[in-house]
């Protein structure tokens, strides 16, 4: 097993064009063709990671937090990150992160913090937008089903919780070939009139080369007729933050109290009490206040995140209950997701939790 297909199982849940702009997942340090002996999973990746992995006898580590955010002028070790290049490439040891794509990704973070909390119906919060596109393609009714199948397979028809979703229509298509033309069908030189099938499917705006190149595999015309269309359809299947219902409603101090005992928490900071009780959560884990407002307008009862500002507690006066739980505390669950993530698909491969903890903020 090379480490290059571990890092495909990742990507095929959560694919990098998923990141947001300011990003930097993906492979930080190291040769991904070399054959794998173990991944090391954790939130940041620090010096002590690396030892950890080295004891294990690990050379991949996955962490959610990107190791380089800015790139490097110089590699002499003089912080940290510096430090842990330089160990990374010296034991052969590949570092990779999946950040951003996986807050955005369906059944990424967001979704594993409202599973731990036990919420039904999660949905996507703020789902992306000007990310779609319609593909069309004519094709002959013999072939279809051939074309119409290799779309799907290449991420096409993808709507909520429906896959290979198409919509056809038969017609007749007309051409005629000219001198250098090879046709599938029809002569040189003569109009020709084919019995075809219109196809329309959905897709993200990121697989449209992959889309292309397995229509023109699958397509038996010499030059194949498609179009692209963009959408402005919101994409629910990706986006920042998710929200979703209690089993039961909760009294605010209730549910704050569980919160704390799920997530281990020392201290948890709240805005003042609404007196409403909790049944619609929203959350973003990490820096997530940026969504307070789209929570409030969908009509959360509470919005939880890693971090918030000083004057997010007042802003949020008499409409939601605010609930910062700490940006390292909010994240910590991302080594079980990867743990999901990977063992659903290569159950036998070595993984580990690192058990160093890297959180920066400490309590006095």
């Amino acid at each position: 097993m090379k480490i290059s297909q571990i890092i495909s199982v990742l990507e095929d849940f959560a694919p990098l064009p998923l990141q947001d702009g300011f990003d930097n997942a993906g492979i930080q340090v190291g040769d991904a063709s070399q054959l794998a002996t173990g991944a090391l999973l954790c939130l940041d990746v620090t010096e002590e990671v690396i030892d950890e992995a080295l004891e294990l006898e690990c050379n991949l580590i996955i962490s959610h937090h990107p190791l380089l955010f800015k790139p490097l002028k110089s590699i002499t070790g003089k912080n940290a990150a510096e430090r842990c290049v330089v160990k990374a490439c010296k034991h052969a040891i590949v570092i990779y992160a999946a950040h951003t794509n996986l807050d955005n990704a369906f059944g990424g973070v967001n979704f594993k913090i409202a599973e731990k909390i036990g919420l039904i119906n999660v949905k996507v919060l703020s789902p992306k937008k000007d990310s779609l596109l319609k593909m069309v393609t004519f094709v002959p009714k013999a072939n279809a089903d051939a074309v119409r199948n290799a779309l799907f397979n290449a991420g096409a028809g993808q709507i909520g919780n429906y896959d290979l979703c198409s919509y056809n229509v038969s017609g007749e298509g007309t051409f005629r070939a000219q001198a250098n033309a090879n046709p599938y069908c029809g002569k040189i030189g003569e109009l020709h009139t084919e019995p075809e099938v219109r196809i329309e499917t959905i897709l993200p705006t990121f697989r449209k080369s992959s889309l292309l190149q397995a229509l023109l595999a699958a397509h038996p015309y010499e030059e194949p007729v498609y179009d692209f269309y963009p959408l402005t359809n919101a994409w629910n299947q990706s986006g920042s933050g998710v929200v979703g219902e209690l089993p039961s409603p909760e009294e605010e101090s209730d549910f704050l109290q569980r919160i704390k005992q799920i997530f281990q928490l020392q201290s948890l900071k709240h805005s003042a009490f609404t007196n409403n009780k909790i049944s619609e959560v929203a959350i973003c884990g990490g820096s997530g206040a940026f969504l307070i407002s789209e929570a409030i307008d969908y009509g959360a009862d509470v919005f939880i995140t890693g971090e918030a500002r000083y004057n997010d507690f007042y802003d949020v006066e008499n409409k939601i209950l605010l609930a910062v739980i700490g940006h390292y505390e909010s994240e910590i669950c991302t080594k079980e997701l990867f743990f999901d993530i990977i063992t659903k698909k290569i159950p036998n491969f070595a993984l580990h939790f690192s058990t160093s903890s890297s959180n920066p903020v400490k309590y006095l």
